[in-house]
């Protein structure tokens, strides 16, 4: 079993009696933020290990309850490891620590004790000296019966200290943070401010998660540029679901009504709302959220290959467009089935739209349609090829 312990005991410095903890990060509590990390990386129960309470963290303990975790106050590691499993792995995050999903997923995997380390003293991300060489650079993966050490410690000892000399006296790896993770936005932060500019490099670091061409090139730029406005103005997701959906209604109309490079253009710019809504959700770990945008994106290019192809089967006579729509259709789809890792140049929904709209606009819609028949198609066997070597 994996659990979480996040401290949460350090006031603000830039904003007296307020707990850095609840401070404002990716549209909720860094507290919130946290609990969603350790969610995401298995924990099924997170333990806030707190100094004082504050309304504020109260509530922030309310909300991150509602996820599929439990979420648990504590006030010394006696009751951390009376709460906890006797042979749980504890995923321990320091007090005002930011980081990225890839960098808790390292840290929770199987294994003994370990410590997340850097040799920088001066790096963001440098909390406390282990040794000569390392400081600790935010997270721990220690055991319970190491929390029991503590816990008959004096009463007057720092937990998150105590706790880490623990865990480097028993002999934990150090893994190294790597210059990858600290790009991403991998700091510990005190004030409103510093975490008000490592909100962006987090934002930025989310988007990459969409890998092929069209997004990375395209449509992940435009999400980086939007999402902290969004996130600045706590813009729920359903509001860009319902504005994706009332550009895309717009866009497929228009092309049932024969304007396809119009009703292209219109469908590009849905994509884009739903991209960012997509990564929003990342952010706030929303997975159900996030793959409901992906599959989205997914049915709008289902509609606008068949819409378009209906329009120039009825002006031709010919059953031509619309079988190149359905294998363009069905071969997309499997390749979204299939487990095998997506590859840059490979066909998505997304790009496949970026494919179709110059056709459209030049009025060429058959040949548009040729060509995301047969990217889609290239891809899917590229896709089976890649399983089979796995086998």
């Amino acid at each position: 079993m994996l659990a979480g312990l996040i401290f949460a005991v350090e006031e603000a410095s830039d904003r007296p009696g307020t707990l850095v903890a609840t401070l404002p990060f990716g549209g909720m509590t860094l507290l919130e933020y946290q609990v969603r990390l350790l969610a995401g990386a298995g924990a099924e129960q997170v333990l806030i290990a707190v100094g004082r309470m504050t309304p504020a963290l109260l509530a922030a303990v309310n909300r991150a309850s509602k996820r599929d975790v439990a979420v648990e106050i504590v006030r010394s590691a006696e009751e951390a490891s009376e709460k906890m499993e006797p042979n749980a792995r504890v995923l321990v995050i320091a007090d005002g620590l930011v980081t990225t999903d890839p960098v808790m997923d390292r840290m929770a995997g199987e294994g003994a004790e370990a410590l997340l380390v850097t040799d920088d003293a001066t790096s963001p991300a440098a909390i406390e000296r282990l040794d000569m060489r390392d400081c600790w650079a935010g997270i721990a993966r220690i055991s319970v019966p190491q929390l029991g050490q503590i816990a008959q410690m004096p009463e007057d000892y720092d937990f998150q200290s105590a706790l880490l000399r623990v865990a480097a006296q028993s002999g934990a790896e150090h893994i190294t943070l790597s210059a990858a993770w600290l790009r991403s936005g991998h700091a510990v932060e005190r004030s409103a401010d510093g975490l008000a500019s490592r909100n962006t490099g987090v934002l930025a670091a989310l988007t990459e998660r969409r890998t092929d061409w069209a997004d990375r090139w395209v449509f992940t730029p435009i999400a980086r540029l939007a999402l902290p406005e969004l996130v600045a103005r706590t813009v729920p997701g359903w509001g860009l679901m319902a504005g994706a959906g009332v550009v895309a209604a717009l866009a497929l109309t228009a092309i049932a009504f024969g304007w396809v490079g119009s009703g292209a253009l219109g469908a590009l710019l849905a994509t884009a709302t739903l991209a960012t809504g997509a990564a929003m959700a990342a952010l706030r770990g929303e997975e159900a959220r996030t793959r409901g945008f992906e599959w989205a994106i997914l049915a709008l290019f289902a509609a606008v290959a068949m819409l378009a192809a209906r329009g120039v089967q009825d002006a031709t006579q010919s059953a031509t467009p619309l079988v190149l729509a359905l294998v363009a259709v069905v071969a997309q789809f499997l390749v979204e089935r299939v487990p095998s890792r997506h590859r840059r140049w490979w066909a998505s929904p997304s790009a496949l739209l970026l494919l179709i709209t110059p056709f459209s606009l030049a009025g060429f819609v058959t040949a548009g349609l040729a060509a995301v028949a047969i990217y889609a198609f290239a891809t899917l066997a590229a896709a089976v090829e890649g399983t089979r070597e796995k086998a």
